[in-house]
């Protein structure tokens, strides 16, 4: 068990429980359900797989701390990181009858889970779920339109501020500031571009007070003129 996700308290709540919250209103019964999950946590290290391709998913989970990725490798060794999962994101939470991985995850950090409460037995944690999965489906499609129309500049802007918006949800940005424990390699694989290009644009931004790269953090000095910049507006998928 990790004591620091033991329960709620006021405004240290666990990131699970600062997203879930936003995205519909916990009741009394939920957050029990949330405290019994949590309780009984997984560690994994870094470059562990969560799912592998194709194969079957043994138990949804919920992300509590760490970063991982959604990712396709192809033939020659090449890959595409599709999406980045946050603590507070869900994996694997289908419906149907033995899923399958629709891709590989694997871990960019140390990483901890635990399996989440069952759809189905609490309904305000549905419509958490429910919600999140409308999130998951639509931080995907912008990944796609990332990859297909945007610049190089612009891919990176929207990524960051998007990241940035999701871990505001759990509570994990420092003001415009947040944690980015990757690589500018593993940025390049997510963004379809060289670690060279990546690095080249970086420091554009940085020039431009757009965006400050430093060792693991980011800044985003001003997110709404950056916004402004890349034509990005927030991803709402609920009237909440």
């Amino acid at each position: 068990m990790i004591t620091g996700f033991a329960r709620p308290v006021g405004g240290n709540s666990p990131p699970p429980f600062c997203r879930l919250a936003r995205l519909a209103t916990l009741d009394a019964a939920a957050e029990a359900a949330l405290v019994e999950a949590i309780s009984r946590t997984q560690i994994y290290r870094p470059r562990r797989d969560l799912t592998v391709e194709g194969r079957d998913i043994a138990s949804p989970q919920l992300i509590l701390s760490g970063w991982a990725a959604r990712v396709r490798i192809l033939l020659d060794g090449r890959r595409q990181f599709l999406n980045f999962l946050l603590p507070g994101d869900l994996v694997g939470l289908y419906h149907h009858h033995r899923p399958l991985a629709p891709a590989s995850i694997i871990t960019l950090t140390e990483m901890t889970t635990c399996v989440p409460p069952a759809w189905g037995k609490n309904a305000s944690l549905d419509e958490a779920y429910a919600v999140a999965e409308a999130l998951d489906e639509a931080f995907l499609l912008a990944q796609i339109a990332r990859l297909g129309r945007m610049n190089a500049m612009e891919r990176i802007g929207d990524l960051m501020l998007e990241l940035h918006e999701r871990l505001s949800m759990s509570e994990l940005t420092y003001g415009s500031s947040f944690d980015l424990p990757i690589t500018q390699e593993t940025l390049a694989d997510a963004l379809g571009l060289t670690a060279v290009h990546v690095n080249r644009m970086l420091q554009a931004a940085r020039r431009a007070g757009d965006l400050l790269w430093s060792s693991r953090s980011l800044t985003i000095p001003d997110p709404k003129a950056l916004a402004r910049k890349v034509g990005r507006a927030p991803i709402r998928v609920s009237g909440r």
